[in-house]
């Protein structure tokens, strides 16, 4: 497994950043609007109803970032606890739980697309 896993490695790092990216750039406009803005009254009426972000999402741009918001995340999160866990349990347990937290990772993520796919 060890040896998959440093093939992939680049892959691996590619999904990282961008979910370090998403995480740090669109994720929280994304939570600041959704958690503040609205419970505030600072949006407009109307502008989180049902069909306007069922519109949204439905638009091909909407949907490659909706994915983004979903899946990226998941592999910035698997990295960084395959990371910890290295650093508490020792480099013998890098195969087993890199491996299983990436499969975690790829299988939120192919769930992540059949779902907005079927938006």
């Amino acid at each position: 497994m060890r040896t998959l896993l440093l093939r992939l490695e680049p892959v691996i790092w590619l999904l990282f950043g961008a979910g370090i990216m998403v995480g740090t750039i669109l994720l929280p406009g994304y939570l600041l609007t959704v958690g503040l803005g609205a419970p505030l009254g600072w949006l407009p009426e109307g502008a989180l109803s049902f069909d306007r972000a069922h519109g949204l999402a439905a638009h091909p741009v909407g949907r490659v970032v909706l994915l983004a918001l979903i899946a990226l995340p998941l592999w910035k999160g698997a990295h960084h606890t395959r990371a910890l866990m290295v650093d508490w349990l020792g480099h013998g347990v890098d195969g087993a739980v890199g491996g299983l937290l990436y499969a975690i990772a790829a299988v939120g993520s192919v769930l992540a697309i059949l779902a907005v796919l079927a938006i």
